[in-house]
Order: C-alpha cells, then sequence, then structure tokens
C-alpha cells in the first residue's frame, strides 16, 4: 500500500442563494486511486458531478461533507457559517490532516494543521476538486429534499439561488423556514408583508 500523504482539500457550495445551508466538503486523495475528470465543480454539469460522487467517495482515503443551516448564517454570518462548515467537514475526516488546502482567499480560525487558501483552488488542486464535487452534489441533494417540504418554492430547480422564479414564489409565499432571513432579498419580503398585514 502506497504512503498517503494527509493533505486535504476543502471546499464550499452555496454562498450564494438565499435559501438552504452552505456545505462543505473536505477530501483526502489515495495516492494510487485516481480519479479522471476532477476539475472545478462549476465547469461540469450537474449529471457529470454525480455520476463522479460515488468514484471519489469509493476512491479517496477519507473525506466528509458537513453544513451550517440557514439559521446559523443567520445568527454568524455567511463568511462564518462558511468556515463552521469547513470545519466540521474538517473534523469530520476522523483523521487530523497534516496539511490543509481551501479554495479560496481566506482561511477559518482553529483549524487543526497548517493550512493554506489558494485562489481557483479548484482548478489547481484535485482534492480541494473533489471536495468542491461533494459539496455541490450534497447540498443539491438537500435542497431536492426541501423541495418535496416546501414545493411551492421551486428548490429542486434553483437550489435556493436568486432566480426570477425563486423571487416571484417569495413574493407570493413568504419566506419558508430554510430561507436565510439575514439576506436582502428575503428580508425584503419580510419587512414588505409585514407592513402590508
Amino acid at each position: 500500500m502506497a504512503h498517503i500523504d494527509l493533505i486535504c482539500g476543502v471546499d464550499e457550495a452555496g454562498r450564494g442563494p438565499w435559501a438552504g445551508p452552505v456545505t462543505a466538503a473536505a477530501v483526502i486523495l489515495h495516492p494510487d486511486r485516481s480519479i479522471s475528470g476532477l476539475t472545478d465543480s462549476k465547469k461540469i454539469s450537474e449529471k457529470k458531478r454525480f455520476s463522479l460522487e460515488p468514484e471519489i467517495k469509493q476512491k479517496a482515503a477519507f473525506w466528509a461533507v458537513a453544513h451550517a443551516q440557514a439559521d446559523e448564517i443567520d445568527s454568524l454570518n455567511i463568511r462564518q457559517a462558511t468556515f463552521l462548515a469547513m470545519q466540521r467537514a474538517i473534523a469530520g475526516l476522523g483523521i487530523t490532516p497534516v496539511r490543509i488546502l481551501i479554495d479560496g482567499n481566506a482561511l477559518p480560525d482553529s483549524l487543526p494543521a497548517p493550512a493554506e487558501a489558494i485562489i481557483k483552488g479548484d482548478l489547481k488542486e484535485p482534492a480541494i476538486s473533489a471536495a468542491s464535487i461533494l459539496a455541490k452534489t450534497e447540498r443539491a441533494r438537500l435542497m431536492l429534499a426541501y423541495d418535496q417540504t416546501y414545493p411551492a418554492y421551486g428548490f429542486a430547480g434553483h437550489k435556493g439561488y436568486g432566480t426570477a422564479a425563486h423571487s416571484e414564489a417569495l413574493q407570493t409565499h413568504g419566506p419558508c423556514p430554510v430561507h436565510r432571513t439575514s439576506f436582502a432579498p428575503v428580508r425584503k419580503v419580510m419587512l414588505s408583508k409585514t407592513l402590508t398585514n
């Protein structure tokens, strides 16, 4: 068996949506188990992401996914909630990495190992690419479940992002429990409904 360098890639999905969690994944790849097609999750189709997901989970040495929910986003702010999701994902690996590579330009506090923020890391580091894909597929799956619970909002289609259809549903029905009330478009609807009631 090859020596596994415990270098962990971390990425998130869902910073911008008006609803649902921000989701982070942490992945340590196995040197003997190559995975073709790893790249920035935004550059491949949802179908391709879901086809890569089981392969990543099977071939990675370690992986974990974690969330910060809408109420945590509202109480902390999106930046700190993203960091919280990342910390949870790293803790979920069940092993302490020797180095952590995080997509972006900022790092959470209190990480268990030396860390580096890498701009466009999901294009440069395969472990970050794998984490990017797992974060996106796990969050998409959760939004599909929310679509079943709150069918009026169309979460299966837009995944909570600020589309015209989402805006219209929000205006019609008001926010549901998974909306981020600290986000301006949601807060504006809440205020207008308060004023009209």
